[in-house]
């Protein structure tokens, strides 16, 4: 029984260790640079935001039946700052659509064709709508190259609910002009300020841990670095050139395309002899994460087929070991959960049926184990808000001291409820897999939304019946356990709740209202946000001037 649990416990540790480090390598480097950038990136990539742009950058926008309020919003604001600083004529908007609601692509057509009206002269702009969506996002980026690539220097890559201001895409290509071995160059992306309590809980915690897992992971990474499919930019000629992606075959014998693209593309871009970086630098590069728990595993399941397709992908020849290991970490990240389910599982029923947990484990040994896992686990976060509440104008951009405490301490309950959930429905959703179901890439609902409680039931019923048969087994067993359980599996027995909760759009905005879990960009908001209307920034300014 304890060489199972040590092999699972070791199934686990990969992403844990990775993150740890990460998260130790970034906080020093924060510590001991003032500009940790100077150590990280190249001497030929610190350049001034005076020098003159030289290449053509086509903006590619993929969507697929989206909201034609929030894409016209984004992209008239972005297209405004270039046209005022006197650079449209060196970019070139591409809307890549893939709608196949003949009503929505419909309402696409007549939109922008407007928009071209609008811009003419100014920036170009050109509407494209696939009839069939083959190949996902990959796919469309890959017609986009066929038919117009060659003609343009970069391509700066943009999702949906993406949105990067004009200072941050000419910053890029500033970059990469300065730096002709420059394949891929991924901007550092953070959450927009949301009114959707989910959405705050969700991505407060992953803001503070962002910077300093990225410097860390840029620094050891080098050339060889990360690109997450958007707000980021590409050299076309390699990108065409080398980055055509492999096909895959299910065991059926159909032709499936890969849907984690993103790093396939990085790696093969390595491999063709161009360095791929990451600029670990908040700047004015944004995105919209889900709205509730339902819609983020819903984004996050896409995620997991998509990262263990990589296993089809391991024996690609000639590649750099760091991009071996990214295949490896990629594929683990995934592949944790079920080994964390099992450990879960294996290890509380081992503890009911022994006659005290002490014959099983040593308690003194396994409550050391726990707390260095607990440490790997939230270290990342804890280098951040460390790093802000030692800053007095860090701490206020938060909303100050108690209010980011507080704040601190929601998202920590928040990550210990959530985390299982998504465990079990990475497990639930790989065996799955395993028997033949079909995943894909299905639209998401990215506008805030309720979720009543017999939705969240008929999706959760499994983790409350996995948390209430533990919970059961450890109280009338050895009840003094059930404390360390609910640390690891409390979120399943709260997943009913937990959903139903934090999509409640009163929530949300008693949060902004109580300034709680609130974004810098939400108290203090950038020129740029401010034309995109956002509510949370709007109910914040109200509360403001209310008081």
């Amino acid at each position: 029984m304890r060489v199972i649990l040590l092999a699972l416990f070791t199934m686990i540790l990969p992403w844990m260790v990775v993150g740890f480090w990460n998260a130790i390598i970034g906080l020093l480097l924060c510590q001991f640079f003032k500009n940790p950038n100077t150590v990280i990136l190249p001497e030929s990539m610190h350049v001034e935001d005076t020098l003159p742009l030289t290449h053509s950058t086509a903006i590619l926008l993929c969507i697929r039946n989206e909201s034609l309020i929030r894409l016209r919003r984004n992209i008239e604001t972005m297209l405004d700052g270039l046209v005022k600083n006197q650079l449209g004529q060196f970019f070139h908007l591409f809307i890549l659509s893939d709608s196949n609601d003949e009503n929505i692509a419909h309402q696409e057509r007549i939109c922008f064709e407007a928009m071209q009206t609008n811009y003419d002269q100014k920036v170009q702009i050109t509407y494209r709508c696939r009839k069939e969506n083959v190949g996902y996002k990959a796919g469309n980026i890959a017609d986009f190259c066929q038919r117009w690539g060659k003609e343009y220097d970069f391509a700066i890559v943009l999702d949906a609910d993406s949105f990067m201001a004009s200072s941050a895409i000419t910053r890029l290509v500033r970059m990469m002009q300065a730096n002709p071995r420059l394949g891929i160059l991924q901007g550092l992306v953070v959450g927009l300020p949301s009114s959707s309590a989910f959405t705050r809980l969700f991505q407060y915690g992953m803001r503070l841990g962002m910077r300093s897992y990225t410097i860390g992971s840029a620094w050891w990474q080098a050339d060889c670095g990360p690109y997450w499919g958007h707000n980021a930019l590409i050299r076309l000629a390699p990108f065409i050139a080398f980055c055509d992606l492999p096909t895959l075959k299910s065991r059926s014998g159909e032709l499936k395309p890969i849907l984690s693209h993103d790093l396939i593309e990085a790696i093969l871009m390595r491999r063709a002899g161009y360095e791929v970086r990451i600029y670990p630098q908040e700047d004015a590069s944004w995105e919209e994460n889900p709205p509730t728990l339902t819609e983020y595993i819903r984004r996050d399941l896409r995620w997991c087929e998509g990262n263990l397709q990589y296993l089809n992908l391991l024996n690609l020849t000639n590649l750099q070991p760091v991009s071996r290991i990214q295949l490896i970490l990629a594929i683990a990240m995934f592949l944790g959960a079920p080994a964390w389910i099992a450990l879960i599982i294996i290890g509380t029923i081992a503890i009911s049926m022994s006659t005290s947990p002490a014959t099983l484990v040593d308690l003194d040994d396994l409550s050391n184990l726990l707390l260095m896992t607990l440490v790997m686990w939230y270290l990342p976060k804890m280098t951040g808000a460390l790093d802000v509440l030692l800053n007095t104008s860090k701490s206020n951009s938060f909303g100050g001291r108690l209010r980011f405490g507080l704040s601190l301490l929601l998202e920590i309950v928040f990550s210990l409820l959530m985390t299982p959930i998504a465990w079990l429905n990475h497990s639930i959703y790989i065996l799955g897999l395993i028997f033949g179901k079909k995943g894909g890439w299905s639209a998401q609902t990215r506008d805030d939304h309720s979720i009543s409680i017999s939705q969240a039931f008929h999706q959760f019923w499994p983790h409350t019946t996995l948390g209430f048969a533990l919970s059961i087994s450890l109280y009338f067993s050895h009840p003094q356990a059930l404390f360390y359980g609910l640390l690891f599996f409390g979120g399943l027995l709260f997943a009913v709740p937990l959903a139903v909760f934090t999509s409640q759009p009163w929530l949300g905005q008693s949060m902004i209202r109580h300034r709680l879990l609130s974004l810098p960009e939400e108290i203090e908001p950038p020129t740029e946000l401010l034309a995109l209307q956002l509510s949370a920034i709007e109910i914040n300014s109200q509360t403001t001037h209310n008081t």
